[in-house]
């Protein structure tokens, strides 16, 4: 068999795989979007979530359930605990977003200190009440080699989270390996509530696995 036969099949395959066809059936951009419905639905992170950071935003699917809860929040949680008038959503990404309506975005590198600055001023000195992460290193093939740069990117994005508000929720890809539990401790250190997930919707060959911290300290 040929290898573009070989390539063939396997577009069919993931074509005809059902949340690839949900996601086109309900517009969501890609499949990762029920990776976070199921998350949202195990671990309600979108609790009072009004301003919210996503991370690896491209193409854009998270930023659309994201915009789907925040918008619900707004009517839902209309009481004398915490609430916000509007909701605030900025994805980022080394690649281009497509626009989304009431969403805003930023193509900049999140390891680069320069791009912090320009998130802060989006926020205009308010914080993040969630910060979701499924950027990834672009992989090389060597599984620990890849798990590693996975591990030092995970460990950037946390020492940004003095942009999320104390008890604020965090989504976090990771893949698993030797260093997972280094991010899964420094995360407890951060969090009242830690643990690891992987959601149905993501590949069965897949590695990767979502850390999810509640109630920042």
């Amino acid at each position: 068999m040929s290898l573009g036969a070989i390539m063939d099949k396997d577009t069919i395959n993931h074509k005809n795989e059902r949340f690839y066809i949900r996601a086109k059936q309900q517009g969501y951009r890609a499949r990762s979007a029920y990776k976070l419905f199921e998350i949202q639905k195990k671990y309600n992170i979108f609790k009072r979530a009004f301003y919210i950071l996503d991370i690896g935003s491209a193409p854009g699917s998270w930023l659309q359930v994201a915009k789907k809860f925040a918008e619900e929040n707004l009517t839902k949680y209309q009481d004398r605990h915490y609430h916000r008038e509007e909701y605030k959503i900025l994805g980022v990404d080394i690649k281009k977003i497509s626009p989304i309506e009431q969403v805003d975005t930023m193509r900049l590198d999140i390891t680069n200190p320069s791009s912090i600055i320009k998130i802060q001023t989006f926020l205009e000195g308010e914080k993040f009440d969630l910060v979701l992460s499924d950027a990834s290193i672009k992989k090389s093939g060597n599984k620990f080699s890849d798990q590693v740069r996975q591990v030092k990117l995970c460990l950037k994005i946390l020492d940004i989270l003095y942009l999320l508000k104390s008890k604020g929720n965090l989504v976090i890809k990771l893949f698993q390996g030797e260093d997972f539990k280094r991010v899964h401790h420094t995360m407890k250190d951060k969090f009242h509530f830690v643990k690891s997930y992987k959601p149905r919707a993501s590949s069965k060959k897949s590695n990767e696995i979502y850390v999810i911290g509640l109630n920042k300290k």
